[in-house]
């Protein structure tokens, strides 16, 4: 039984080489009994991360898969671009940076059993945080995601934890219908898990903030709440 790795990547060629050894070393142990495809997106990047991600796969012997498109769509694009090619069973999504390590991978997998989505969270046990954003983000964040709970997703208290891992049969349907392209990709696929029925289960897991983030704090998080509040709206029907 195989299963899939999602990396969205968009100019990350300082970050990417490290990652793609981390993962290669993770996959080696066959985490869940499985062996890994791995699929690098490749979103629109301007510097050489495809040609450094391909060659440290080589160099690992890591079955990867490269998808590369221009010009840069996002990183809700990336990640609906790689759920939507990928083979396996489970599929795994996680930041390039990763920042929740993939050896969590073990708690989400013993949820799946009974929840088809199980996502990463650094709001159950703050112990796990183990190295923390500026406090300027964290308020920030706690502010977005009360918004979040009010308009989307109520009782979910960390919608935006890049470690997120579901059912074959759930990712295909949740990611064919997504439409948002940005960082509140995260808060779509829950609002359409949560109207499909399907079983959401938050685990807390270990997280260790990355001070390269690209996220880019008011102008992502303006854009981020405004595509939350686009929600409802793009699936009325």
């Amino acid at each position: 039984m195989n299963g899939s790795l999602v990396v969205p990547a968009y100019n990350e060629a300082g970050r990417i080489e490290d990652c793609v050894r981390s993962i290669a070393a993770w996959a080696r142990t066959r985490p869940g009994g499985r062996t890994w495809e791995v699929l690098v997106i490749d979103d629109g990047s301007t510097d050489d991360t495809a040609a450094r991600a391909e060659r440290v796969a080589a160099e690992e012997r890591l079955d990867l898969r490269l998808i590369a498109y221009s010009p840069n769509r996002g990183k809700g694009a990336a990640i609906r671009e790689g759920v939507l090619a990928s083979t396996g069973d489970p599929v795994l999504v996680s930041d390039v940076d990763l920042s929740t390590p993939l050896t969590e991978f073990s708690k989400l997998d013993e949820r799946l059993t009974t929840h088809p989505v199980a996502i990463g969270s650094r709001a159950i046990d703050e112990h796990l945080v183990r190295r923390r954003q500026p406090l300027h983000r964290v308020l920030l964040g706690k502010l977005g995601n009360g918004m979040i709970q009010l308009f989307a997703v109520p009782g979910i208290r960390d919608t935006q934890c890049g470690f997120k891992l579901f059912r074959r049969d759930a990712a295909k349907t949740l990611f064919s219908e997504s439409r948002i392209d940005r960082f509140a990709w995260d808060v779509e696929i829950l609002y359409l898990a949560r109207r499909r029925g399907l079983a959401i289960t938050e685990v807390p897991v270990l997280w260790f903030n990355s001070p390269e983030s690209k996220v880019r704090v008011v102008r992502d998080a303006a854009q981020t709440l405004w595509d939350v509040l686009r929600i409802r709206w793009i699936h009325r029907a």
